[in-house]
């Protein structure tokens, strides 16, 4: 792993070159980063997050989730001075800048996953976000989907096939690759929850895409900004040039490209590190 000044000459300690304060921006995953493992987020990084929008920092959740669900479990003080990239980057939101862009999969294209799914995976349950509406294939029992707070509407394939899908979501299959080898050319396709739920965008989109496109809008650049991640959806956001910061939890994968390595989520491990700079 490389120390950060190599590349940048930022102080790692303080994040400072010369006399300059050189942090402009917080991106913070939420499941297994930012959210501890009851999916709160706890005072102490409530307060180190504030902290820096304080300092002048922009601070962006990438999440995997829709508008909804952010909304259900970020504190109202949070909610207030963030701006969201939600699906993965399918959709971004800045409420300060009136700022909404939505990146659906084409439809042909979801029309022909849906097909494979029902001719050959029928135990599968499939999921469609259509900008933060929630469609499935059937009653949602499966702990990765089940939320006491949401229900989606059930719907057939063939209702399925006519909806815009900001995002699908599998569970319940036999083999990702066969799907992934089915579709990773035509879908941004990735495999989360210890492989249990495959998540499948518009191909040109990941968290890095609309991280990206928002701190351009700021005027960031992002060797200003510092991310924090813990699974696979976070790997391009490792690969961008800011400081990256892997939980204590995080898959081995993303610790290999992380510039620091952080406690757990359960232990404050956002807060260990912003309490620092």
């Amino acid at each position: 792993m490389k120390p950060w000044s190599y590349e940048t000459g930022y102080n790692r300690v303080n994040f400072w070159r010369g006399d300059e304060f050189c942090l402009k921006a917080v991106v913070l995953d939420l499941d297994g980063t930012l959210l501890n493992g009851d999916k709160q987020v706890s005072e102490r990084n409530s307060a180190a997050v504030l902290s820096c929008y304080r300092k002048g920092m922009k601070v962006i959740i990438a999440t995997a989730r829709p508008p909804r669900s952010v909304k259900s479990m970020l504190p109202e003080e949070l909610l207030a001075v963030c701006s969201f990239v939600y699906y993965n980057g399918a959709l971004l939101v800045d409420p300060a800048l009136d700022l909404e862009e939505h990146h659906p999969i084409e439809m042909s294209t979801t029309e022909e996953v849906l097909t494979f799914c029902s001719d050959n995976l029928p135990e599968a349950c499939v999921s469609i976000e259509v900008n933060d509406t929630w469609y499935s294939n059937r009653e949602q029992g499966d702990a990765m989907f089940n939320h006491p707070l949401f229900k989606p509407i059930v719907c057939s394939w063939e209702e399925l096939r006519k909806v815009a899908a900001t995002k699908i979501l599998i569970s319940q299959f036999a083999d990702p690759e066969q799907l992934r080898a089915l579709f990773q050319d035509k879908l941004q396709f990735v495999l989360t929850d210890g492989g249990q739920l495959i998540q499948l965008m518009n191909k040109s989109v990941t968290k890095a895409v609309g991280v990206l496109s928002l701190l351009r809008h700021y005027g960031v650049e992002a060797t200003d900004a510092i991310v924090f991640g813990d699974d696979y959806n976070d790997l391009e956001l490792f690969r961008m040039s800011a400081y990256a910061v892997a939980m204590g939890n995080a898959v081995d994968e993303l610790k290999a490209l992380a510039n620091e390595i952080t406690d757990s989520n359960d232990r404050d491990g956002v807060a260990q590190v912003l309490e620092g700079i």
